[in-house]
């Protein structure tokens, strides 16, 4: 783990994408190198390259501060220091964003765009539908993780956004800190995807069962 922090020198355009270097935003980066390994960090910062463009693309008005920020705080629930609670990882990583913003007099609404672009980003298709803010972390999760968007990206596009921030053995890995941040809590994966990780690698993982809860309840009809 690296606790250094972008200085001066850093570029503050990759592939031709702005990224925010306010204070705000260099604060944001300081705590989540703090706090992660390259694995995150890189994936974070490439999550709000991906979003970043997708909005750009598509002459979205975005608060590009706020997408930072909420893109780096992500998959913070899948980290060591932030993945003891029981409660759904996503929440984990927006709850620590809506603080870090508070402390720093974000208002309450700003930070409610951050805090729902966190806790919805493995939802799918809802985020779409609400603001830019909260739609742009799922469009940059949905490229990352899953590809979706791969062939509308251009290839030098992609190319220099992963030469800033390499995904050597990305797939692999990623899996690896998504068991190690929800093995803890099985419950929180039931009726999204990542209840598909489980049962992958968590071995006697049983899988929910929405029809078998409704049957199974103490309602007597």
């Amino acid at each position: 783990m690296t606790n250094a922090t972008p200085g001066p020198a850093a570029p503050l355009h990759i592939a031709g994408i702005p990224v925010p270097d306010s204070k705000l935003a260099q604060e944001a980066t300081e705590l989540v190198r703090d706090v992660t390994d390259e694995l995150i960090y890189h994936h974070s910062r490439r999550v709000y390259l991906f979003g970043a463009r997708h909005g750009i693309r598509h002459g979205l008005e975005f608060d590009a501060e706020l997408v930072y920020v909420g893109a780096l705080f992500h998959d913070l629930g899948l980290t060591e220091k932030f993945r003891t609670s029981q409660q759904r990882f996503e929440i984990d990583g927006a709850d620590e964003a809506r603080a870090f913003l508070a402390a720093r007099g974000i208002p309450e609404d700003r930070t409610r765009l951050v805090w729902e672009g966190i806790a919805l980003h493995t939802t799918p298709e809802i985020p779409h539908h609400m603001a830019p803010e909260i739609a742009l972390v799922t469009a940059g999760v949905e490229l990352d993780v899953l590809g979706i968007g791969y062939d509308a990206l251009p290839p030098e596009t992609r190319e220099a956004i992963v030469a800033a921030h390499p995904r050597p053995d990305f797939k692999r890995r990623i899996l690896h800190a998504f068991h190690a941040g929800i093995a803890h809590r099985p419950q929180t994966t039931f009726g999204n995807v990542k209840a598909d990780v489980l049962d992958r690698f968590e071995e006697g993982y049983t899988r929910p069962n929405f029809v078998r809860t409704i049957e199974d309840s103490p309602w007597g009809e």
